[in-house]
Parts: C-alpha cells; structure tokens; sequence
C-alpha cells in the first residue's frame, strides 16, 4: 500500500539529508513544485497574503481562507505540503480547529507561532509575543487535535528578535516538552545559528530561507552541518515571476507587441501539460467522452 503524504514527510524528515522545501502560494505553484521532484512543498502566508489580498502579511487573512489555500494547493499534487497556520487564528480552541481544517484539507504539517493577535511576517520589527505558557497550551490543543499522529505539528518562536537568543532556545524547549514535532526559531542571524543545533539533540529543526537576508543564505551542505532538517524556501518562487512580469509588462508597454517575450515563456503545451492535460485527457477517454468532444491540442 503507498505510503500517505504524511508518512513519506516524516520519512523524509528522518533521512540523512535536510529536506528542501519550496514555497507555494497557489495550486498553478505546487504543479511546478511536482514537476521539479521536490519531496515536500511550503504554503507561504506572506505570499498567500500578497496574492490573495495584494496586502502584506499582518495578520488581515482569516483561518477559512488560509485553509481554503491550503486545501487547493494540497489538492493539486502528491507532493506533501508544510503549511503556514500563523498563530492558530486565536487561542487553543482556534488551533484545535485549525489543524482539523489543515489536516482534513490534505496538509502534511503545519507551522504555529508564538505571536499575539494581529501576527505580522516574522521577518518584519514591531512584532510581539504571548507568554510561554500560553503557547505552551496552543501546542497541546494542536497535538491533541490532529487524527493522524504523522501529521507534523512546527512550533515556531518569534521571541529572538524581542528578547535575544537565551529566550528563544528557552521556550523551543518548552515547545517540544509539550509535544511540537519539529522546531522553529525564527530570523536567526549568522551568531545565532550555530547554538540552535545544540540545545535541540535529536529534534529536527527548520531554517527559514526567507528574502529578508537577516538569516544567510546558505547551501543546503551548509545547513545540514548546523544541524537543521526543514529549510523552507517562501518567497523564491513568487518573487520570480513578479521581476518576470514586471520586464513582460515594460516589453509590452514599449514594443506593443507580445512577439520578443514569445520565446523566452513557458509555451502553450507546456502550460497546460503542468496542469495535468494528460490527466484530463485519460479521464476524458476512460469515460468514454466521443472523440470528437475530447480536449486536445
């Protein structure tokens, strides 16, 4: 019997290499993501807010749109998917709902923080957090809630940039004692990273490669030999195609033509090839659509 999304992420969470994960924001990206045979795929929160609203990420998305995301891209390939659940939309009755969302929508895992209400991107200043012990009770209702016990529970702590490096390894220890699966200590700088490993032995890690640069950018190598097993990658992919957009839009506004960019997109089989036309058309011939109502090119 094939192994769940959820097995085969803690699978590969248990393997020799740091499992690499890029970000997503919609289902068009997780297709992209399969395609280049990732073993596990991260839904951004910054890049839901941005696509979802064109609103920074400061807590304006409710958890029924987050989940209904989450949902999407899941439902869009096999490749299992870490999703972000900002700070369980509220106390640990909120998180017990929110993993039931998540996991019921086909997540494999999902990230909580330590943030009060609204959050913000963790990677931005003027952030603030609840007290340990509150959190403490988050991660309880999510461990508690989850139907699967290889659903993946990331606590993550955004109390370095308040409070220094002591205080964010002290409450990731509190996280873990009270059942998180991996650890998350956000924004890291270069003097931090190498005292996080330590006091975790045995306890996988996740390092956040996010844009800000406030945590390095470093090579997969490098990062294994910290000590970390996650690294998610939020923003690369979006990032991308927005600087693309942008220079097809200058050639359009200049040239008035489409013709130069022709060449250098993705063309019109490929497109629809990343969205499973082979699939529909399978589905459209074992159902015996005639042939000549069957999609083709």
């Amino acid at each position: 019997m094939a192994l769940t999304r959820n097995k085969r992420f803690r699978q590969a969470l248990a393997g020799e290499r740091a499992v690499m994960a890029p970000g997503v924001v919609d289902a068009m990206y997780a297709r992209l993501v399969a395609e280049a045979g990732f073993p596990a795929m991260y839904m951004t929160g910054a890049g839901t807010s941005a696509t979802r609203l064109g609103y920074p990420d400061v807590g304006l998305l409710t958890l029924s749109e987050m989940a209904d995301n989450a949902t999407r891209i899941a439902d869009a390939s096999d490749v299992p998917l870490i999703a972000d659940a900002d700070n369980g939309f509220g106390g640990p009755l909120n998180v017990r709902r929110t993993v039931q969302l998540y996991e019921r929508g086909g997540v494999a895992a999902l990230h909580l923080e330590d943030q009060v209400l609204p959050k913000r991107c963790g990677h931005l200043a003027g952030k603030q957090v609840i007290p340990a012990v509150d959190m403490v009770a988050k991660i309880k209702a999510a461990v508690d809630a989850r139907i699967d016990a290889d659903f993946t529970i990331i606590a993550r702590t955004d109390v370095l940039a308040l409070e220094g490096r002591n205080a964010a390894l002290d409450r990731g220890e509190m996280y873990r004692e009270a059942g998180a699966d991996v650890i998350f200590i956000e924004s890291p700088g270069p003097d931090d990273l190498a005292h996080i490993a330590p006091r975790f032995p045995g306890v996988p890690l996740l390092y956040n490669m996010a844009t800000s640069g406030k945590t390095p950018f470093l090579t997969r190598s490098e990062i294994e030999a910290l000590g970390f097993k996650l690294i998610i990658y939020p923003n690369w992919l979006l990032l991308s195609a927005c600087e693309a957009a942008r220079q097809t839009l200058q050639v359009l506004k200049t040239e008035e033509t489409i013709a130069s960019v022709a060449t250098r997109v993705m063309n019109f089989r490929q497109f629809f090839d990343t969205v499973r036309m082979p699939e529909v058309q399978e589905l459209e011939a074992r159902y015996g659509t005639p042939e000549t109502q069957r999609t083709t090119y």
